[in-house]
């Protein structure tokens, strides 16, 4: 049969591809080479081109030093150097220094990562054929290999050792270490362990009285497992198991993926695809521990979900295993018990955790009793299949809801959180299905006889029928009409398992944040995002709640986005705490700053001195910074001003409002390469918001300097503009108006009046010229903030590059 042509030139073109990405990769690292983070291709290849290695993008701006599968679908990891502290995309790179150490390091020269090797030879960092990257000597001696350190992959001939584990990942698309791990423990004997931040616990193989019933030995110290080319499994616990497609020839992979679950793969090169080869029996996905956390439910279609009971919120969208919170506090309703209530969740189960006082052959009412008298009872499962048997919870951890659980779990509530009796029926939406539909007739209609009877048969036989059409009819239309929407908002919800965990982030309900911010009565702040007002939450936390206007996402996007930011951590930076999305409601929970903004203090009569000064300028650099380099997503601010830098106890600057261009998308560029159209503040903004181009960090640099300005005069945007420069037309008119007022009076003509009692002129000259700098008309000419930074701590500490002096003092 002639194969069409247009196949031919796709197989020639994947063909030349490949081949390409081998001609471009090295051999090996030398001492004294680098792979630096921005020459994608420049990587280390195996021999045979099965596995290459170098910088993998794990964030927007992070990357890790990574192995992969060259021929797999999308890079299909191996192993990590640095998974759990990623590195920028810029600035970055893998170094094998003469003293016989292989070192990465980041943006800034920060150790992130090395093999901590010592080697008078001469030596080399290649990739085996096998995956493993290895440190050598010119005796070919390995001093470091990779195959020591895995990660949550094993690949053939790689021993799995008393010293080593395989760690899943934190979630899908998230490399960071996760909570599964696949290794010996002290018995000798292979373990499938959750090892939660509050919870430790074998769920494979099942508990059992003992060991040799699952064809175990423990009466081995030896403590190896190896995984052979032809597919073979053998480990010294008589541990043994075969792939499927048993024998030499696919390339295989063992992996603990993201849910828990042990598996071994298969790559089927012509598609780069992997097909499932084996996994352990007896391992429901639902029943692995920990996945769901707290009140979480598992569901698994075909992936696992997890979902909350009714009225409880998800604590973390990108941590499943952070689980779910109820909007009450239990304890304060214990000593009364008229005041408890509890939710069904029928087909449910919370594995484990049951409490002593469990008991079987008692009725409903009595298991219900006993739960509700225990202050320690969370809830109980009743089982449904007539021996009675009552299940009192102490922890509801491990749920998983599923057609065949043979009980119903009832969580204890309040009197009133939802309808008497509520029963909570679904935890997810479900696909459409007709061959479900069911036609019910009232009770009214069943009274009637003869004819009425006979009538009313084809009467509900025609319905019946002109339903199941409608039905149908439905069903493809929904198909036609909204699947690319349903598909979108599936997109979406997936965006939240993409962020990096945010400690202490909690999603909110509005009606908990109406009730802590007592109906939004106390506004301490408006701007062009939205009212800002000043609450309380349970547990006397003062927080500042930020009510959006003009979010036009979903909630799931919202969602993901919000998560994104909430990662966001630095000293110099406000902690966003917590977020609400439902429906229209988008708000934002912040932690407050008793201080307030720094425009407050500074066109006030309030005595700010020049170090504080100091102090918050270069705090603000800082958080800038961060946000413009560090951060694994890099975040233009495109508002800075003083309203958006708050001051704590200590006049320690917190820049907040960062992150608003990723919620507000409307002013991304089609090419989603900073932004273009105006926003921000008149007197803030650079010269190019005004001429349409697209915005970039030198932005928000420009807006620096304008602060900076204002921290040295001591007068807002507009006076400056008013006092230095009536005839202001264009940006860069003030910039040249202040210059020139300094070359004919004097800096102290500009400077604050309330310095001069301290006038340091060298700093205060120094701090001028670094914010004549960054208000420059020309955004190349501008410092990135780093080098503001940079600057700023030179002139602390006295140190000035004379060629940087040099352009400062010819402006």
């Amino acid at each position: 049969m002639e194969v069409p042509k247009f196949l031919l030139l796709l197989l020639f073109a994947a063909t030349f591809a490949q081949s390409q990405e081998r001609l471009q990769g090295m051999p090996s690292l030398r001492k004294g080479n680098s792979l630096k983070v921005e020459e994608e291709t420049n990587v280390l290849v195996s021999p045979d081109g099965t596995f290459s290695s170098g910088f993998y993008k794990v964030g927007a701006n992070a990357s890790c030093y990574s192995i992969w599968f060259t021929n797999s679908a999308n890079k299909t990891i191996v192993w990590m150097a640095n998974r759990d502290k990623p590195v920028s995309k810029r600035g970055s790179k893998l170094t094998l220094h003469g003293s016989g150490n292989l070192v990465l390091t980041d943006a800034l020269g920060t150790l992130v990562w090395s093999t901590n090797t010592i080697s008078n030879e001469d030596t080399e960092v290649v990739l085996l054929d096998t995956g493993n990257l290895v440190l050598r000597n010119q005796a070919k001696r390995v001093i470091w290999q990779s195959f020591d350190s895995p990660t949550d992959t094993l690949l053939p001939t790689q021993p799995l050792t008393k010293n080593s584990s395989l760690v899943s990942m934190r979630s899908q698309g998230t490399y960071l270490s996760g909570f599964y791990n696949f290794k010996f423990d002290d018995n000798n004997v292979l373990f499938l362990i959750y090892n939660g931040p509050q919870l430790s616990s074998v769920y494979w193989p099942r508990i059992i009285p003992s060991v040799f019933e699952s064809g175990r030995n423990p009466y081995n110290s030896s403590r190896v497992a190896i995984l052979d080319v032809a597919g073979q499994f053998i480990s010294s616990d008589n541990m043994q198991f075969n792939a499927s497609d048993y024998g030499v020839g696919p390339k295989r992979r063992l992996t603990v993926d993201y849910d828990g679950i042990l598996r071994l793969y298969s790559l089927h090169e012509s598609t780069g695809l992997w097909k499932l080869s084996w996994l352990p029996d007896s391992v429901d996905a639902c029943r692995v521990q920990g996945l769901c956390g707290e009140y979480g439910i598992c569901t698994y279609k075909p992936q696992p979900t997890c979902t909350c009971p009714s009225g409880f919120s998800l604590n973390d969208p990108s941590d499943w295993s952070k689980g779910c919170s109820p909007p009450f506090n239990l304890t304060q309703l214990t000593q009364d018990t008229s005041k408890l209530d509890f939710l069904e969740l029928p087909y449910t189960d919370y594995y484990g955790y049951d409490m002593a006082t469990y008991n079987r052959g008692i009725s409903f009412e009595a298991c219900r009793n006993s739960c509700l008298m225990h202050s320690s009872c969370l809830g109980f499962g009743y089982a449904l299949d007539g021996i009675g048997e009552c299940f009192p919870k102490s922890l509801l951890l491990n749920g998983y809801r599923m057609s065949n659980v043979k009980s119903i779990i009832h969580v204890k509530i309040p009197k009133g959180f939802l309808n008497p009796g509520a029963v909570q029926t679904r935890l997810e939406t479900h696909d459409l299905n007709c061959s479900a539909a069911k036609f019910v007739v009232s009770t009214d209609l069943e009274t009637e006889k003869g004819n009425g009877n006979q009538y009313m048969k084809y009467l509900i036989g025609f319905l019946s029928s002109f339903g199941l059409i409608e039905a149908i009819g439905i069903s493809l239309t929904w198909w036609f009409v909204f699947r690319k929407k349903a598909r979108d908002e599936m997109m979406n919800m997936g965006y939240m398992a993409l962020a990096i965990n945010a400690v202490g982030f909690k999603h909110f309900t509005y009606a908990e944040l109406k009730k802590a911010t007592n109906d939004f009565k106390q506004e301490i702040g408006k701007g062009g995002f939205g009212t800002v007002y000043k609450g309380v939450l349970d547990g006397d936390r003062v927080v500042a709640v930020k009510r959006l206007e003009g979010i036009v996402q979903g909630d799931a996007e919202f969602w993901a986005e919000v998560s994104v930011i909430g990662n966001i951590n630095h000293r110099n930076l406000v902690k966003l705490w917590g977020f609400c999305a439902e429906n229209e409601h988008k708000l934002l929970v912040y932690e407050y700053l008793e201080n307030g903004s720094l425009d407050k203090l500074l066109f006030s009569d309030v005595e700010l001195g020049l170090e504080q000064r100091y102090n918050i300028a270069l705090g603000t650099a800082k958080g800038l910074s961060y946000l413009h380099e560090e951060c694994l997503e890099w975040v233009l601010h495109c508002d800075v001003k003083p309203q958006n830098i708050l001051l704590d106890d200590h006049l320690e600057p917190k820049v907040a409002d960062f992150g608003m261009s990723k919620l507000f998308k409307v002013n991304i560029d089609d090419a989603g390469i900073g932004f273009s159209r105006v926003r921000g503040t008149r007197g803030y903004m650079a010269p190019e918001w005004m001429v349409d181009l697209k915005i970039d960090a030198k932005a928000d640099v420009y807006s620096y300097g304008i602060v900076l300005l204002e921290l040295l005069s001591g007068k807002s945007a507009s006076i400056l503009l008013s006092a230095f420069a009536q005839e202001y037309t264009e940006h860069n008119q003030l910039v040249q108006c202040v210059t020139e007022k300094i070359r004919v009076e004097g800096l102290k003509e500009v400077i604050d009046p309330r310095l001069y009692h301290k006038f340091n002129k060298k700093k205060l000259e120094r701090l001028m010229k670094v914010a004549l700098l960054c208000v420059q008309e020309d955004r190349s000419a501008r410092p990135a903030m780093s080098k503001v930074v940079e600057l700023l701590l030179e002139n602390d500490e006295g140190r000035v590059d004379d060629e940087e002096e040099d352009h400062i003092i010819s402006m």
